[in-house]
């Protein structure tokens, strides 16, 4: 182990630094704008492909522009915001078909019984997530009207403040509504965990039967949603917290198809590890077509994606699948 000797150096050294490494900076002041604004630090996975393969100096290969690292990473924005969005329906979709089939099957509080989950499923944590939210809600519904009590307000302006405040959210409606069951129905506690809550929950379920009848709302089979549901929360966190999402190799890989009865890359059928983006992105195109049920919504979204693909380096995009992918291996997923 190495004791740790980097200095942190100020913007203007940055650019020194990557000048000394061969980038050729045309516009200094647009580029200390850059680093202002994006940190060197968070350029610094960018700046690989440019650089010289185990030079220990990390220079640059020749005629390497900051122009060219700033496109790449505003290609991996642009894909970032794609996906999350993408993910965000797919989640949706997916809390509706939880709800949809659970709730008739098992009653509105279906999420209380214990017996419809999994012996190692952390029941106990989800209640009391739901009861976090809920006591959270009501906290703050309380904080509200202690402010509108203060204030100069009438009588009945406050009285009509606080009604509103009330139905601000179904969990402090609830909470402020009723008594038994103690938590708020499961149509509702569904929006309110996370998508890595939701995912084991799905994983969690007893009983293979709701598994595979909520999987089929989706037109899947039941171990494949398990495992998407999974990769995508991996993702979701990724594009949350910015993170570069491009080039990047999946450490939990996601199940593919055994056999294929649907819109499914040949690429993917083949075999290798297909740890890149691609099958990443093969997955939520395949979800956005099965689970989002509104033509218009897909027709947009996928024109979104024409558009980013056609304006996007042939190299950056081959680099979702892998080095040796082909341009056109990635048409047949759409």
């Amino acid at each position: 182990m190495k004791c740790f000797a980097k200095p942190a150096i100020d913007i203007p050294a940055q650019l020194v630094l990557l000048k000394e490494r061969g980038l050729n900076i045309q516009d200094e002041n647009k580029a200390y704008c850059f680093l202002e604004a994006v940190s060197f630090f968070r350029l610094t996975p960018y700046m690989r492909p440019f650089q010289i393969s185990d030079d220990a100096d990390h220079r640059f290969k020749p005629d390497t522009s900051l122009h060219s690292l700033t496109r790449l990473y505003d290609f991996d924005r642009r894909l970032r915001l794609l996906v999350i969005d993408a993910i965000e329906r797919i989640e949706v979709a997916v809390r509706a078909a939880i709800s949809n089939h659970m709730g008739p099957k098992h009653g509105p509080h279906w999420y209380l019984q214990n017996e419809l989950f999994q012996r190692d499923y952390r029941h106990h944590a989800l209640l009391d997530t739901i009861a976090r939210k809920q006591n959270d809600a009501r906290r703050d519904y309380e904080r509200e009207c202690h402010r509108i009590d203060a204030s100069q307000a009438s009588d009945a302006r406050k009285t009509l403040l606080k009604n509103l405040r009330a139905k601000e959210s179904y969990a402090r409606h609830y909470a402020l509504t009723y008594g038994e069951p103690n938590l708020m129905p499961a149509w509702a506690a569904m929006e309110e965990i996370t998508l890595g809550e939701l995912s084991h929950l799905f994983k969690g379920l007893a009983r293979d039967a709701d598994r595979k009848a909520i999987a089929r709302r989706i037109a899947l089979p039941g171990p494949l949603l398990q495992s998407w549901l999974h990769s995508l929360t991996i993702v979701r966190n990724i594009c949350a917290h910015h993170a570069r999402l491009w080039n990047r190799e999946m450490g939990i890989r996601p199940e593919l198809p055994r056999t294929v009865s649907f819109l499914w890359p040949h690429h993917l059928q083949q075999s290798g590890s297909h740890a890149r983006m691609f099958t990443v992105l093969s997955i939520l195109n395949l979800l956005m077509r099965q689970s989002v049920r509104t033509p218009v919504g897909i027709s947009a979204y996928m024109n979104c994606w024409h558009s980013f693909l056609t304006s996007a380096s042939l190299q950056w995009v081959s680099l979702l699948a892998g080095k040796t992918m082909l341009f056109g291996n990635r048409h047949e997923s759409h």
